[in-house]
């Protein structure tokens, strides 16, 4: 039952599949937004939530570190990868279920995976604090805060709060969710660069070996696809930089053709081994949600980046219309 705790908190029972709490206004302040712009006009503002998804992501971390600015896209890229782990880690521990499973008045507009069961929270992912807000956050503030740019510092301020709106709109998160999702957010983007400045360069394996360690003891509680994506997505991360680091050193490009040829053999092989690493595994074994099928996940992931990161920059000294001419 739903009972009073204070004036203008609301929470009930824990259910089997997460807990239910959220402030009095915020079911109410959803329903009205949804009604006041009607469900075409959420899924036109749906569209911002894509600013903070995997796509939008992939593609300024692949232009700035395989193109731009190497140094530039692992600063934004070591600060995204451990927002992505740690979201479902705290996720994990409120186990806050989504505005539209608990409240049937609220209609849940894009969730986060389509083809499933929409109250399956496990597949869907818990909804405090909100990855998306929190991802954009991190992403865009991190662009800002390394270029030092005021045009850069406007967008990391309205892309975020634009992508934090659309979830809301869309039904899922509670407005609670994308305030936590900031503050998560800013926290990492003013933190972690500090950690590895003080140990400087040369101590960033370490780092990123101790903060790896740390991020596993998720596997011991959590319980959710995101969190075993992101663990494997952050080993291979730090396992492609060091790859490349002792035995690649590729050099980035001026030509913008080869910004776009970059990105999209990048893309494609992103997509291909995802899909190449699947095929011995049945579907029904990868949607099980065994700690074994969630490791499969997680090893996936840290093959495609460890690919991405370390291997595939290889091509960029070997392949013609990937390759900086010489000068």
């Amino acid at each position: 039952m739903v009972g009073e705790i204070q004036p203008e908190i609301m929470i009930t029972e824990v259910y089997k599949l997460g807990n239910t709490f959220y402030f009095s206004f915020e079911p109410a302040l959803m329903q009205f937004l949804q009604n006041a712009i009607g469900e075409t006009g959420a899924q036109i503002s749906s569209a911002a939530s894509a600013l903070g998804e995997e796509f939008a992501l992939i593609l300024i971390l692949g232009f700035l570190y395989w193109c731009y600015d190497k140094q530039f896209g692992i600063y934004v890229g070591t600060n995204a990868i451990i927002a992505i782990v740690l979201n479902p880690m705290i996720k994990n521990i409120f186990f806050r279920r989504r505005p539209y499973m608990v409240h049937p008045e609220i209609k849940c507009i894009r969730p986060i995976e389509p083809d499933a069961d929409i109250y399956d929270a496990t597949i869907q992912g818990y909804s405090f604090p909100s990855g998306h807000s929190m991802n954009s956050a991190v992403v865009y503030g991190s662009v800002a805060r390394y270029a030092k740019k005021k045009i850069l510092t406007i967008l990391a301020f309205i892309l975020p709060l634009l992508v934090g709106l659309s979830r809301v709109l869309v039904g899922v998160h509670y407005p609670t969710d994308i305030l936590g999702g900031w503050l998560v957010g800013l926290a990492v983007i003013f933190i972690f660069p500090a950690i590895y400045d003080r140990f400087g360069e040369e101590k960033r394996w370490l780092i990123n070996l101790i903060v790896f360690l740390v991020t596993c003891v998720g596997i011991f509680y959590c319980r959710s696809e995101d969190y075993f994506t992101g663990l494997g997505i952050m080993a291979g991360f730090f396992l492609g930089l060091e790859f490349e680091k002792r035995f690649v050193n590729f050099e980035v490009t001026k030509s913008p053709l080869r910004y776009v040829m970059r990105i999209v053999v990048g893309g494609f092989i992103y997509i291909a081994l995802n899909v190449v690493l699947k095929m011995p595994f049945s579907s029904e074994f990868l949607a099980s949600g065994t700690l074994l099928a969630y490791m499969v996940r997680a090893f996936r992931y840290c093959i495609i980046l460890f690919v991405e990161m370390g291997v595939y920059p290889i091509a960029f000294g070997k392949i013609g219309f990937l390759k900086e001419p010489a000068k």
